[in-house]
């Protein structure tokens, strides 16, 4: 049985279409003229997917405005002073705030799953945001008229329908992007607000069936944003046992760029369901070193001695470019690093006799 291998996510978007973001953004140009550009960046982002050998695509996120707030075009009822991410080289993301309800998506997932499947035979994931992700546009203070109680009654209908509309649109697998559960430690090392979103999104998870939720992954890394992270220093011992108890079929995790990739598979080995399956990151996104199909190989073997082959898969740590500025790494080398992971996951496939 091979071990799979995919993708996270975003990859880098080409200097057309961050130029045209703006350039609509500022009103300089009309919607068709950005749309002609963005469908350019997709067709070509697929191409090269195609050309990596990797048996599972994405679009490459090339329309979200960022891998977290693409729910939020469209939506009128925000004001721009919400929660602020810093990283560990001192840049910052601001999240917008709630301010009314009800909470609607502006935009579902879908629709950039639709587009990119009209363009391949091959097999396209779809990466969404998490609930709990969302939680945090709700501001400290109630909002008049509208309790938070409802908004997560929303946001989980809301969550619900981004991945339901994903699975019967085709996808391969639907990925939940939880990047804030390490960073939640960091900023609450009692772990209460881990639990909090742990909760808000098994919410989420047990509206599924068992068969749908083995097609239902959830990514977790410390960030990834202009070559820096916002929670790499958060021990995954405090992580690890909460994340597993996740309802859902697929794990994503960060390790390549861990300093001691054993002891985090020995904590991987220890907290894991016998019905989940791990896709370790073989390939570090914000290192612009290209790693070798045989250094891939080696973290897939020394993997499989933690983690039965038989529910071993391989994945990058993070999206290269997760939001639409990033312009830390370029295309040629992401598809490059790409390509070494299918290369060397296909070697230690090789080593192990599968």
């Amino acid at each position: 049985m091979p071990i799979p291998t995919e993708p996270i996510g975003s990859i880098p978007r080409p200097p057309e279409l961050i130029e045209a973001l703006g350039r609509l953004s500022s009103g300089r140009i009309q919607p068709p003229e950005y749309e002609q550009t963005l469908d350019t960046a997709v067709r070509d982002t697929i191409r090269r997917f195609e050309h990596t050998g990797s048996p599972v695509l994405t679009d490459g996120e090339q329309a979200k405005p960022s891998f977290a707030t693409y729910p939020l075009t469209g939506v009128d009822n925000l004001a721009a002073d919400g929660i602020t991410i810093s990283f560990a080289d001192g840049h910052t993301r601001q999240l917008p705030r709630l301010t009314g309800g009800p909470f609607r998506y502006g935009t579902y997932a879908e629709t950039y799953l639709i587009d990119a499947r009209r363009l391949t035979r091959l097999p396209v994931k779809q990466a969404v945001i998490s609930a709990s992700a969302l939680s945090l546009l709700y501001p400290g203070e109630s909002i008049p008229g509208y309790r938070r109680e409802q908004f997560e009654m929303d946001l989980v209908n809301e969550a619900e329908s981004d991945i339901r509309r994903c699975l019967n649109a085709g996808a391969h697998c639907v990925q939940i992007d939880f990047t804030e559960g390490r960073l939640s430690l960091k900023l609450d090392a009692s772990g209460g607000v881990l639990r909090k979103f742990i909760d808000l999104n098994n919410q989420v998870l047990r509206r599924f069936t068992p068969v749908e939720r083995s097609r239902i992954g959830v990514h977790s890394c410390p960030g990834g944003d202009c070559d820096s992270t916002h929670s790499a220093s958060v021990d995954y011992a405090g992580l690890l046992p909460a994340l597993f108890s996740l309802q859902a079929g697929r794990f994503y995790l960060q390790l390549a760029s861990e300093p001691d990739r054993k002891y985090v598979l020995g904590l991987i080995k220890k907290f894991v369901h016998p019905d989940q399956t791990v896709f370790i990151g073989v390939i570090d996104p914000i290192s612009s070193r290209i790693e070798s199909p045989q250094e891939v190989c080696a973290g897939v073997l020394e993997a499989a001695t933690f983690i039965p082959p038989e529910r071993l898969g391989t994945t990058d740590d993070c999206g290269f470019a997760p939001f639409a500025d990033d312009v830390s790494t370029a295309r040629e080398i992401a598809f490059a690093k790409i390509r070494a992971r299918v290369e060397g996951t296909r070697l230690a496939e090789r080593e192990m006799g599968l």
